[in-house]
């Protein structure tokens, strides 16, 4: 069972086609198709099956290829941990951060550790905290920089405070069941919460879904709808008259920064670790 199969299978899952994966992989389709015939007659079970002219996993092989995307991270991982703990200033560290996070946050650190430790490999993905929580628990990211992490027993690095606040335009009043509400995309950590805030208070006002954090930053300052955002995003608007904090019931809501990594850190993650400390973070 080799990694170049296991590599072959997770393509296809993601890709949802040979032809993909195969451009994925810079490899023909028919080494594709090899690979998979290979893999399933080693499982003895079948992996793919045809759909028309193309070919979709099985049953079996969506549950294979979860394993399969977590034990390649692992691999991944288990060789960067080795490289990184021979020389940890010239190891990898994948950071994996919530939108607010990574423009409000995360830039004045990275540039302060990249100074120090410039041989770092160190790559940064920016999306929605489901999506980041997963490539965490499959291996694929060093450290993840968001909310409250779902697993109440995920090994937490390090914390910084945060609050969540109510805004608004200013020439605009603010009715918790009737202001409309400018939301974030699904699978935003901040959508979640504002849905439960809102149905804590009773509240279904109008909504509005933009696809980012600055969509909905610039939408309440445009007057478009209210928002519950990190303080951090807004901390510039809100100096320059260009968002108003509204008192709503249960705000400022603590939210504070949680930098999440997998059970054993790597050498290179902990100076990462070391970095957020010299700027505010707490430990531990």
């Amino acid at each position: 069972m080799t990694e170049s199969r296991l590599r072959t299978l997770v393509a296809l899952a993601d890709t949802g086609s040979v032809r993909a994966a195969a451009e994925r992989l810079y490899v023909t389709e028919s080494a594709v198709s090899a690979a998979m015939t290979a893999l399933a007659a080693e499982l003895g079970v079948p992996l793919v099956r045809r759909r028309g002219r193309g070919i979709i996993l099985t049953p079996a092989g969506q549950v294979y290829s979860g394993y399969a995307r977590r034990i390649l991270g692992l691999h991944g991982e288990a060789r960067a941990a080795a490289r990184g703990e021979h020389d940890p200033g010239r190891g990898r560290l994948r950071i994996a951060a919530v939108t607010t996070a990574a423009e409000q946050v995360l830039p004045e650190v990275l540039a302060a550790f990249r100074g120090h430790w410039p041989e770092v490999e160190l790559t940064l993905e920016v999306g929605p905290s489901s999506r980041l929580w997963a490539r965490l628990a499959d291996h694929e990211a060093d450290l993840v920089l968001g909310g409250r992490p779902p697993d109440p027993g995920a090994t937490v690095l390090a914390r910084r405070p945060n609050e969540l606040i109510v805004v608004l335009a200013p020439h605009l009043d603010f009715d918790l069941r009737t202001t409309p509400w400018v939301l974030r995309e699904p699978g935003s950590g901040t959508r979640v919460l504002t849905a439960a805030y809102l149905a804590e208070h009773a509240a279904a006002p109008p909504e509005l879904v933009l696809g980012s954090n600055g969509a909905v930053v610039a939408g309440a300052a445009a007057g478009l709808a209210a928002a519950l955002v990190s303080r951090d995003a807004v901390r510039g608007d809100l100096a320059a008259g260009r968002l108003r904090e509204v008192p709503a019931p249960g705000t400022p809501m603590p939210r504070p920064w949680h930098a999440v990594t997998g059970a054993a850190p790597t050498a290179t993650t902990r100076l990462f670790g070391a970095e957020l400390a010299a700027h505010g973070w707490s430990l531990g």
